[in-house]
């Protein structure tokens, strides 16, 4: 079964747009990517600059030893420590059922 990603952000409030503009193409890129199933990126309502991703793939393994090395990943991953306010927040979950 599949495994998603739940991935929290808190982002530095000057740096939110930088933050936006570097993770949109990345999960626009992600779209082709054959073990590739679902994502959505949201925002809390309470605070614009704490965002949480949940993605989706087929495979844990792929996501670590090909998903996560791909190109269009570079800038985003080499930006992260100027970006955000702490380090993410990532938890891997397992599915069990699907309806």
């Amino acid at each position: 079964m599949s495994t998603t990603y739940v991935i929290t952000f808190v982002v530095r409030p000057s740096e939110r747009s930088r933050f936006l503009a570097l993770l949109n193409p990345v999960l626009d890129a992600m779209r082709d990517e054959s073990t590739f199933e679902y994502a959505a990126l949201h925002v809390d309502p309470s605070d614009e600059n704490r965002f949480q991703l949940h993605e989706t793939w087929e495979s844990h393994a792929d996501v670590v030893d090909v998903q996560l090395h791909r190109h269009y990943r570079a800038a985003w991953h080499h930006a992260l420590e100027e970006i955000l306010e702490r380090p993410r927040d990532i938890t891997i979950w397992d599915q069990l059922r699907a309806d």
